[in-house]
């Protein structure tokens, strides 16, 4: 059988191990040390924001945000429905409830109309949201302006997670830097990995710091082990910060080669009908395309449907996976309110993410081109 072509795989790029060494040599193996502080300013210099956080992982981040937020057990929490769970599960962590908000069609992310109607209605029922959480699918910018003065009209501070959108910039400006809190994720599928971490970002000097001491075990500052609040294990290792210092110094390399490949799937789908590709709405919007994703319409494709693309690439060894499930249709999350016009049950129901790693080859793409064009011209 041929060997598995990964829907994202791990991608080196030749200095982490430099890094790691160098962890190894001074014994800095321990949490914390020179590469974490590195690692957090080489990502306050690409993304422009003023200060970071490096943890644990990206849960870790959105868990700590909202406690930075005053969020608390009984609270409403907005959220994008259509995402992973990681994104609303802390929500609960803080004994306080998801309100679930539908994506546009345009990017796939919160539709700022229905952002406003949730809003409308939570405060009309005497609930006001303590925050809101938008997600960047895919690496797609969402509709930040627009979602921006919803969440300033109601003075509703905003949470980005951009855990899948580093690298991917609006009117220039990179993602997680717009709201009150930018949340990032190196997971070992993600456009650079540190295997499992994460990090918090903003301009806020004082909520990062505090950030920093909730996330090793709340400490005070005395001679002896002492604790005035409940922290959490959350900081991210120097031996993995060393790793995430590596990545960064081929970060734009990896985004260019996403990008690549979402150019190689539109030049291999215009001839299909009935196929659509995740697309930047306008110049203002630049992705990362982490993942290449498409849509398939059944009506026009002459009957081929989502499952049987999926099934076709997985025969041929080609991994890829079905778009998000909305958490509003996830069991655990089906009694939370739901704000929506059925846009992202839509896009699951049609949608497909595939193989987008930076290390595809030419002879993968290859395989990958002949094993869809098998599926379509059945």
């Amino acid at each position: 059988m041929n060997s598995k072509i990964w829907l994202s795989s791990p991608h080196m790029g030749g200095n982490e191990m430099k890094y790691v060494q160098e962890a190894y040599d001074t014994n800095w193996v321990a949490p914390l040390g020179p590469n974490v502080n590195g690692f957090e300013a080489d990502l306050q210099k690409y993304t422009g924001t003023k200060h970071a956080a490096a943890l644990s992982a990206g849960t870790a981040a959105i868990h700590l945000s909202l406690i930075l937020l005053g969020v608390k057990a009984g609270d409403e929490v907005l959220a994008s429905s259509f995402t992973f769970s990681a994104t609303v599960n802390p929500i609960t962590y803080v004994g306080a409830t998801p309100i679930l908000v539908d994506s546009e069609a345009e990017t796939w992310n919160m539709c700022p109309i229905q952002l406003e109607k949730a809003i409308k209605d939570r405060i009309a029922k005497g609930r006001k949201p303590k925050a809101i959480v938008v997600v960047y699918l895919y690496g797609m910018p969402g509709k930040i302006e627009e979602l921006l003065a919803v969440a300033n009209k109601y003075d509703i501070p905003l949470i980005e997670d951009a855990a899948e959108a580093l690298g991917s910039r609006y009117k220039g400006k990179s993602m997680g830097t717009f709201g009150k809190f930018g949340i990032l994720s190196f997971n070992g599928n993600k456009i650079i990995t540190t295997s499992g971490g994460g990090a918090l970002i903003s301009d806020d000097q004082e909520l990062i710091e505090k950030s920093r001491f909730l996330a090793t075990q709340a400490r005070d500052n005395a001679p002896h082990y002492q604790h005035s609040h409940i922290g959490y294990n959350y900081r991210m290792s120097n031996i993995v910060a060393g790793i995430g210092r590596g990545q960064m110094e081929v970060l734009e390399e990896r985004v260019a080669q996403r990008r690549a490949n979402f150019e190689f799937y539109k030049e291999l789908f215009s001839d299909i009908s009935g196929v659509s590709l995740q697309e930047e709405p306008s110049k203002d919007f630049f992705s990362n395309f982490w993942l290449t994703s498409i849509l398939i319409d059944p009506s026009k494709t002459g009957g081929v449907t989502r499952e049987e693309v999926r099934l076709g690439l997985e025969q041929e060894n080609i991994e890829c996976r079905p778009l998000w499930k909305p958490m509003h249709m996830q069991p655990v999350f089906e009694a939370c309110a739901y704000y929506g016009n059925g846009v992202s049950e839509e896009l699951f129901e049609k949608g497909l993410c595939l193989p987008s790693g930076s290390n595809m080859t030419v002879e993968e793409r290859n395989r990958i081109k002949l094993a869809l064009l098998k599926v379509f011209k059945k």
